[in-house]
């Protein structure tokens, strides 16, 4: 065990009426943000930001969706950070944010063109901190995830939940791609991986490889 500080800082402000985790992650020794999926609620995160002293570098996108993407547009245009993520095969689902929004009677949300597109083994650098980007579809064919191996932490969209996973139902969704995601890309990491879900509590990889209905071994029948 070491007592060094966590490189790390982060917290979570759930948005819109899906309650997705907007996570907001710096590092402690620069104080460089980024968001992550900034799915509504800019305003008082901004707020949040400025109050905790921070500098918002980069907004970045795990998948598509409008609850992760809607507000990426409106916060893109008032802090200057640039958007990157996710992977380019969600493209169709960033354009459809503002007929999505409107379907579900939401505040008008805006598409955009991610300032960068991301893909399996991309590194993002935050101040001091190193982030190792996974393509990991099934929910969305573009889904990516965020990994900071220093901090052991991800923040894995809605690729992986505490006691579930992501829904496979929505176009070009697939269960099968999305099990392979969790156990060929986040399981390899290591059990003791904190991570910050698109919804809900987070989570370690280690308790959910031994006790998810979905994905863990012994659901998988690898025991």
């Amino acid at each position: 065990m070491t007592d060094a500080p966590s490189p790390l800082g982060l917290f979570v402000a759930p948005v819109t009426a899906f309650q997705q985790n907007c996570t907001v992650v710096w590092c402690t020794k620069t104080n460089r943000g980024a968001v992550i999926d900034p799915g509504g609620g800019v305003d008082p995160i901004l707020t949040e930001i400025a109050r905790r002293g921070l500098t918002l570098d980069q907004i970045w996108i795990t998948h598509g969706h409008l609850d992760h993407a809607g507000g990426a547009a409106e916060m893109a245009e008032k802090s200057g950070a640039p958007i990157i993520g996710p992977h380019p095969e969600d493209q169709f689902w960033i354009d459809g944010i503002p007929a999505q929004a409107a379907q579900y009677g939401l505040e008008p949300m805006r598409s955009f063109t991610p300032t960068r597109w991301l893909d399996e083994g991309d590194v993002l650098t935050l101040g001091e901190t190193t982030w190792e980007v996974f393509h990991t579809p099934g929910h969305t064919p573009g889904h990516v995830i965020f990994f900071c191996r220093a901090a052991r932490f991800a923040q894995v969209g809605d690729v992986l939940f505490q006691g579930s996973i992501g829904r496979t139902d929505f176009p070009r969704g697939d269960l099968q791609t999305l099990i392979a995601s969790v156990t060929t890309k986040l399981w390899p990491l290591g059990d003791d991986v904190q991570f910050v879900p698109g919804h809900g509590p987070g989570s370690t990889f280690g308790v959910e490889r031994r006790s998810n209905p979905f994905v863990s071994d012994k659901a998988l029948g690898r025991v």
